[in-house]
């Protein structure tokens, strides 16, 4: 039996298309969930209090705006519509309950108990549709002693432990300086609403899709944590000296030299000897040493690296397959020959003039990338449109 394979189109033709998602979250976690299923081609409607909107909209990283708006706004709303409801106004509530019934996911972040009260959680919902899948991010999850405290990224990773891998040891605990938590939980719910859209495919039922910054980081530690868990709890133990990975042995790290910086990674420390010339670390013969002597080695690793360019060292060391890479600075990287290989910006423009540049979807469907041009909507944008299409 011959098949025939029909190549699809993924910039008419995306795999979510004809899925309505109706967006009740803010700032991030929840934004970049829906973000994700709107780059894959699903109807994404913002719901926005009148007036102000989502407060992610004045939430600035940098003085950066686009008429008024951050430009993190934009890009974590590209492609989305917005309706203005008030959720307190009974009749209001009422038409988004009418578009409840039509869309096919439902996303929230809002503190525990908050849609609850406003009739608007999974258990009322899902009576007035049972094929919608529900997705919530929370700070905390089912942790009863943190569930009322504030579900924000800096407050989550204090609570996670991971401020005690970065930095070297005996410094203070140290925070990855992105907003990493929100970040991965709204990778994992939108994996996790994914999941469950396949499911109903099969059941016909859709379900409810949860996860918290504070789990999506545990996750993120699974590797060192099993560990931890499984090596007598012992603390995990910074390197003094160019910590990189609390972990992992000698010479794991970032070095000068004598015109910027070189990355090592896991690497065999004889082997490394004789390549940089250094008869000390030739003379390894045991593997645990490279942990147990690790500051001391990744020293006279780095005294010897700082006497010539990382362009002399990267010849030297890829000739041998050595892993390590040139430690690239932003206008590096976007000048690089990778960067425009990769193709990852794209252009968010509203039509008018009004442009910003920003990452598009990292994934590549049937060959092509995933681009989303339209900029983020003003408030209230599509609520007369979407009324008069719903009959609302």
């Amino acid at each position: 039996m011959t098949i025939s394979t029909v190549r699809r189109d993924p910039k008419t033709e995306r795999p979510l298309q004809g899925v309505l998602v109706l967006d009740f979250s803010q700032f991030l976690s929840g934004s970049l969930a829906t973000l994700r299923l709107a780059d894959m081609g699903a109807r994404v409607i913002k719901i926005e209090r009148p007036g102000t909107g989502d407060l992610g909209r004045t939430l600035y990283l940098s003085d950066t705006d686009v008429h008024g708006e951050n430009t993190l706004f934009h890009a974590i709303n590209r492609n989305k519509e917005s309706y203005a409801a008030d959720l307190k106004d009974p009749v209001a509530l009422d038409k988004l309950r009418q578009l409840i019934a039509r869309a096919d996911v439902m996303v929230q972040n809002f503190r525990p108990g908050v849609m609850e009260r406003l009739g608007l959680g999974y258990d009322s919902v899902s009576q007035i549709n049972s094929r919608l899948v529900y997705g919530i991010v929370s700070g905390y999850g089912n942790a009863e002693a943190w569930r009322d405290r504030p579900g924000q990224d800096l407050l989550a990773q204090a609570r996670s432990g991971i401020m005690w891998l970065s930095g070297n040891d005996g410094d203070p605990p140290t925070p990855m300086a992105l907003a990493i938590a929100d970040m991965l939980a709204g990778h994992n719910l939108c994996e996790g609403i994914l999941a469950c859209l396949v499911r109903r495919g099969v059941t016909t039922h859709g379900g409810l899709v949860e996860t918290s910054l504070i789990e999506a980081l545990l996750d993120f530690q699974f590797e060192v944590l099993t560990t931890h868990l499984n090596d007598g709890r012992r603390p995990p133990r910074r390197s003094a000296f160019r910590n990189a990975h609390a972990y992992l042995a000698a010479p794991y790290g970032v070095y000068d030299t004598a015109n910027g910086y070189l990355a090592l990674a896991m690497t065999h420390l004889p082997t490394l000897g004789e390549l940089l010339d250094l008869p000390a670390l030739q003379e390894i013969s045991n593997s645990a040493e490279g942990f147990e002597r690790r500051d001391q080695i990744k020293r006279i690793i780095a005294q010897r690296l700082k006497e010539q360019t990382t362009e002399h060292w990267l010849e030297i060391l890829n000739a041998a397959d050595i892993w390590c890479a040139e430690v690239l600075d932003w206008p590096k990287l976007c000048t690089s020959k990778a960067f425009k290989e990769l193709d990852m910006v794209q252009t968010l423009t509203n039509g008018r003039g009004i442009e910003i540049l920003t990452t598009r979807l990292p994934i590549r469907l049937d060959g092509s990338v995933l681009t989303s041009a339209r900029l983020a909507p003003k408030v209230g944008e599509h609520t007369a449109t979407i009324q008069r299409e719903f009959g609302l």
